[in-house]
């Protein structure tokens, strides 16, 4: 076999790699799109949204930079800011100059900010159980966390933790 041949069987997936990659697209097209339809239906909320709300809900003082909320929403600023501008008139954030740095503005959740994540939340996390947590055995679940960890560190640039 030549060295190109040898290269482009290395590059290639084989059978059993094929089949596990169409298994992981199926879920990185299907799972999204299952949350964000019931999301929508039950609450009236994308799930990008719902991510939104919840990671100001779990925050310190329920307020985070932008710039952190868009981190932790794994979303562009521009984003971000278009999707907080529609929670703010909605009434469950709203956005104010940071103290600590006059450039910086923070995302704030407000009280029906935090009625609408409380309603929602119960729902949310008994479709996450029954689409996910209990189509696996928990260590199952924990390899799918970790996986993912390393998937993502991988995408992020960054080295996983040991």
């Amino acid at each position: 076999m030549s060295g190109s041949q040898q290269a482009d069987r290395e590059v290639w997936l084989d059978d059993g790699q094929q089949e596990s990659w169409r298994a992981v697209v199926a879920l990185l097209t299907m799972l999204p799109a299952a949350l964000d339809s019931d999301l929508r239906r039950t609450a009236g909320l994308t799930m990008f949204d719902y991510t939104v709300l919840a990671s100001l809900s779990e925050a310190p003082q329920q307020t985070l930079q932008m710039s952190a909320l868009a981190a932790r929403a794994s979303a562009s600023l521009p984003r971000l800011s278009h999707v907080a501008a529609r929670l703010e008139a909605r009434g469950w954030l709203t956005r104010e100059g940071s103290g600590r740095d006059a450039r910086a503005t923070n995302a704030v959740l407000t009280k029906s900010g935090w009625e609408k994540v409380a309603a929602t939340a119960p729902h949310h996390a008994q479709t996450v159980r029954d689409l996910v947590v209990d189509a696996l055995s928990p260590s199952q679940f924990r390899q799918l966390g970790a996986i993912a960890q390393k998937i993502r560190h991988r995408i992020e640039g960054q080295a996983p933790p040991p």
